[in-house]
């Protein structure tokens, strides 16, 4: 038996796991032909026929809103833009109340103090690690404006008893869809499911244009008001002829053209991406499970889960060893991968609670939280989500050894470092007591 690396034994693999970059030579080519153009970016902020954009940002909004099912696309420079965008687009407002999740990246949460509204979180599914229905109820009030759904680690939440309670309150429903790009939901694909879908295309997303992103709505309505929201929307609606202008004024959130041309490449790639995901998820996933006090990740019925990351539960009294000491075990006997020398793809817990951090136990925003408007009361106090606390900080460990780019000898290096490690928790039991 070999001494764990943690407790000076050598390595299973000092070798960097290999890069996950789905860009090649279509992306070079569909770049090169943007830049022989010239034509960079074609957005005016005006009422104009460029205020739409250039020939290739249209072509990419054509593409991936019929990819899915949706009537319309609108790109953004990022997801961050496109919340921004969708949360105005609803007209949401100082006073009123955003339903969010509390594990997520933060950009969830933030875009409705943007327009001076305040977040309220609803506690996650143990098993998803998405808002339930029963959670949204709970924090439901007459000042609640909009939800705005988390799609997390790569699968949907429970679409249909989220957007019963939504209807029957008249609250508008955004779906978050950075980590969820070609999953589905009973059949229906993320985006589409609600009023407004955003996505992601950040570097490290199933796909990626660098930075950018695209919200999808079956809405005129919305379509409109995202349009205006992202390319200067208060010097255009008075020649466009809009008459509702609530929330339009608008930012510079526009994609240009070398983004959204690759981005139609990446698009044509995204299918066979998302299936080698899965298949290295359901070998991991079977692996793993043979492990005591490992859960992996649970997949709905009928859902279809594209594994942004691959989430184990771990249980710390099975093992008689806490899961920040198997975690330590675990990682040392693994390096990070090439363009991520700095990062790793092993990690436990995900994000702290968003609520927990120094904006919300602060009140950093008097236009949201101490608005003369707003005549509710927020609860931001530890407790509050506590299936969220004990997930992130007790059981949750996260991988991305699931990427397309895992070859089958780096696969099993993984399982050799959790044979090792299991092998050696009786001296990790010693070691955690001194």
């Amino acid at each position: 038996m070999s001494e764990l690396a943690l407790l000076g034994g050598p390595k299973i693999r000092t070798k960097l796991f290999p890069a996950y970059n789905p860009i090649g030579s279509e992306e070079k080519k569909a770049v090169m032909e943007v830049l022989d153009s010239g034509n960079l970016s074609q957005f005016l902020g005006a009422w104009h026929e460029d205020f739409f954009g250039g020939p290739k940002v249209r072509a990419f909004e054509k593409a991936w809103a019929e990819s899915i099912g949706a009537k319309h696309g609108v790109s953004v420079n990022s997801n961050t833009s496109g919340l921004i965008a969708a949360i105005g687009a609803a007209n949401v407002q100082p006073g009123d109340e955003v339903v969010v999740s509390p594990y997520t990246m933060t950009a969830s949460a933030i875009a409705p103090i943007m327009y001076g509204a305040v977040p309220v979180f609803a506690d996650i599914d143990e098993k998803t690690f998405c808002i339930t229905p029963e959670s949204f109820a709970k924090v439901i009030t007459p000042r609640t404006k909009a939800i705005l759904v988390v799609h997390i680690f790569g699968q949907s939440a429970d679409m249909d008893g989220i957007l019963k309670l939504a209807r029957a309150k008249n609250i508008v429903v955004i779906e978050d869809c950075a980590q969820a790009p070609g999953a589905t939901y009973k059949g229906r694909p993320v985006g589409v499911l609600g009023d407004m879908g955003v996505f992601s295309f950040n570097y490290h997303k199933h796909i990626h244009t660098g930075e950018g992103g695209m919200v999808t709505t079956n809405s005129d309505y919305y379509n409109e008001k995202l349009q205006l929201i992202r390319n200067h929307g208060e010097q255009v609606a008075g020649p466009k002829g809009t008459e509702d202008l609530t929330n339009t004024f608008g930012y510079n959130f526009r994609m240009p053209e070398m983004e959204a041309a690759i981005g139609l490449e990446q698009l044509k790639k995204l299918p066979a991406l998302v299936e080698k995901r899965i298949e290295n998820a359901k070998e991991f996933s079977k692996r793993l499970s043979q492990y005591p006090g490992i859960t992996p990740p649970h997949v709905s019925e009928g859902n279809r889960h594209v594994y942004y990351t691959h989430v184990l539960k771990y249980n710390s009294n099975v093992n008689g060893v806490s899961r920040d000491t198997f975690f330590k075990a675990l990682s040392a006997e693994l390096p990070s991968a090439v363009m991520r020398e700095t990062t790793p793809i092993l990690a436990q817990g995900y994000v702290k609670p968003l609520y927990l951090q120094p904006i919300y136990q602060k009140r950093i925003s008097k236009c949201a939280f101490n608005c003369s408007l707003y005549d509710g009361k927020v609860d931001y106090s530890p407790g509050i989500c506590p299936v969220t606390e004990r997930m992130h900080f007790k059981e949750v460990i996260t991988h991305e050894y699931i990427k397309p780019s895992m070859q089958r000898e780096d696969i099993e290096d993984v399982f050799r470092a959790f044979d090792k490690v299991y092998e050696n928790l009786p001296q990790l039991r010693e070691w955690e007591k001194k």
